[in-house]
């Protein structure tokens, strides 16, 4: 980004609505209000807490101009109201619409990055036949169908499940050698560009327990994941694994590696939400633009109460600018 493109206001992140009946309007409201960067906010403001400070902008430069406690927002009509913790199908087309809008302003420089409130699949996919598993791999598809992997981080910890959304069943079937190899190289020219790691030191976990303990429970980790991770350390590659995933998570264990590279999602997930529930972070590595989001869901049984935790959403928008950062 050159000083005219920040002068133009491509410093503000853009953040979609995600499902207004859960609890992303008020979580915006609330991190509108924090010392968060810069952002704009993209859906109905029909759908905010009636006590949110806002103003309507044309686009994402507009929220430069606006007192720092105003939520930026671009305005996006929705069919229906949005009454919390009771999703609407006739909004779901318009809750995807938000994300496509919202992915063109970033690819346009318009805006820095992308931020996503949450969403819930099987509603879009009653409401509208989303036909993607989630946000991840909708927005690769919006990209081109490029290759990406969905990182959770927290200042702790950084994961990368080479699987995600299939049932645990099918994840063998899954993890083959070409899956693994590409998310392995997905996630180190990720943690180059977008984090400032020059050589990532990258932990692999094995699939089985004790990482298969040399083929008697599981010989995986022979056939797929060894092959792999010696080819890429004759590149010159910083590996460690397939190591026993339940003892990679320890402190000791963690200071060892800048990211876990884990074989299926919950694998992955379990360890960085014991460890930062409220502060974790989805980053989508691999896209051509800068895309997070808070690491929990819509939330529907405390939506519209006030019992919302904007911790998450404020660092996903932390995270977004910092890699916007680390692009100039």
């Amino acid at each position: 980004m050159n000083a005219a493109q920040t002068m133009a206001g491509t410093d503000v992140l853009i953040m979609s609505c995600g499902d207004p009946a859960g609890i992303g309007p008020e979580l915006a409201a609330r991190a509108a209000r924090s010392d968060v960067p810069r952002f704009v906010w993209l859906g109905d403001p029909a759908h905010l807490p009636a006590d949110t400070r806002w103003q309507a902008v044309t686009s994402p430069a507009g929220a430069r101009a606006l007192s720092p406690d105003i939520l930026p927002v671009l305005p996006h009509a929705f069919p229906a109201p949005a009454r919390p913790g009771q999703p609407d199908p006739a909004n779901a087309p318009a809750i995807i619409e938000v994300i496509r809008r919202a992915v063109a302003l970033v690819q346009s420089g318009a805006a820095s990055g992308l931020v996503t409130c949450p969403i819930n699949k099987a509603g879009l996919k009653t409401g509208a036949a989303f036909a993607f598993p989630g946000h991840t791999e909708f927005l690769a598809d919006l990209a081109g169908g490029v290759s990406v992997v969905m990182m959770l981080a927290c200042d702790t910890l950084r994961v990368v499940p080479v699987t995600i959304h299939i049932p645990l069943c099918d994840v063998p079937h899954h993890l083959t050698p070409e899956a693994l190899e590409q998310c392995l190289r997905v996630t180190k020219a990720g943690l180059m560009r977008d984090f400032g790691i020059p050589n990532p030191r990258i932990a692999v976990a094995g699939l089985n327990p004790h990482a298969g303990e040399s083929g008697t429970m599981g010989r995986e980790e022979i056939e797929i994941t060894a092959p792999v991770l010696e080819r890429l350390r004759a590149e010159g590659w910083d590996l460690s694994g397939p190591l026993p995933a339940d003892t990679m998570f320890h402190a000791s264990a963690r200071a060892q590696y800048d990211v876990a590279v884990c074989m299926y999602h919950d694998q992955a997930l379990i360890p960085i939400k014991t460890l930062d529930f409220a502060g974790g972070v989805n980053v989508t590595l691999g896209l051509p633009f800068i895309r997070t989001s808070p690491d929990h869901g819509t939330a529907y049984g405390i939506a519209g109460k006030g019992l919302a935790d904007p911790t998450s959403l404020i660092a996903a928008l932390r995270c977004a600018a910092k890699m916007a950062e680390q692009r100039l």
